[in-house]
């Protein structure tokens, strides 16, 4: 499917609410009781959040959802769930989801939005780091337990955290050049091309265990020592790594 014959725009109304509760269904394939369920998008709408979707058509292909937070007095952005329909997926709509969410938190005065991500999820990091010009040096050790989502694989749901922050340097600089800064990479952490296929397989599931064990360790590590994942390089066999280094911008609303 072509994204850009796609709308991006506000949700409205509870039938397209409702649309977000199926298509989140549709990507994760939670069960019910894990499923966030129509009234928190109804909520999230209605008391500064974001619900916004991307529609071909009359139909809803992609949506995203997040909640306004505080910290230590700083109001920002927590984007909670970001879903494309798999016929829309590999096109850029996810990277035109973020960037119509970042337009809109700038106007009402947000300087940050920040969400979780697998760190075992290649595309996703690489999209976060390298396409959108975030940084993590937050680390969750399952944040949301042991899921049902096959996504997940039935391992731990360790997650990084994303901070945005939409008029940094490193975010204007990229999306005016196309290109993330420099910076020099004090350390690399590797996952396999092979996880999801290992995390698919309850023969091979240890293997991907392995991975999230180590990597784990590797990565708390770097933030115990001041260092933030700054990049995101893939080679040509698949294998994602995280490019570790020092980051020179102040931004900063403290611990959370």
């Amino acid at each position: 499917m072509k994204s850009d014959a796609v709308i991006i725009r506000h949700c409205h109304g509870l039938d397209e609410m409702r649309a977000c509760v199926a298509l989140q269904k549709e990507v994760w394939n939670f069960s019910d009781a894990e499923l966030v369920p129509l009234r928190l998008f109804v909520v999230g709408s209605k008391i500064g959040g974001q619900v916004i979707g991307a529609f071909d058509g009359p139909s809803l292909v992609s949506f995203v959802l997040a909640f306004p937070g505080a910290r230590n007095g700083h109001p920002y952005l927590h984007s909670h769930m970001l879903a494309v329909r798999a016929a829309y997926r590999n096109a850029g709509l996810g990277r035109r989801m973020k960037l119509f969410q970042r337009e809109e938190a700038i106007a009402r005065g947000f300087e940050l939005i920040e969400w979780t991500f697998d760190p075992l999820e290649i595309k996703n990091a690489y999209l976060n780091l390298e396409k959108l010009g975030a940084i993590a040096r937050r680390y969750n050790v399952n944040q949301y337990g042991i899921t049902s989502s096959p996504l997940q694989g039935g391992l731990p749901s360790d997650r990084l955290i994303a901070e945005w922050w939409l008029k940094s340097k490193r975010v204007t600089g990229l999306l005016e050049t196309g290109t993330r800064a420099p910076f020099e990479t004090l350390k690399k952490i590797s996952v396999p091309g092979e996880i999801y296929a290992w995390k698919a397989s309850s023969q091979d599931r240890s293997r991907a265990k392995e991975v999230q064990d180590r990597n784990r360790e590797e990565i708390l590590a770097a933030f115990a020592d001041g260092l933030a994942i700054l990049g995101y390089e893939r080679d040509g066999q698949g294998t994602g790594s995280f490019l570790v280094g020092r980051w020179n911008e102040p931004w900063s609303y403290g611990p959370a």
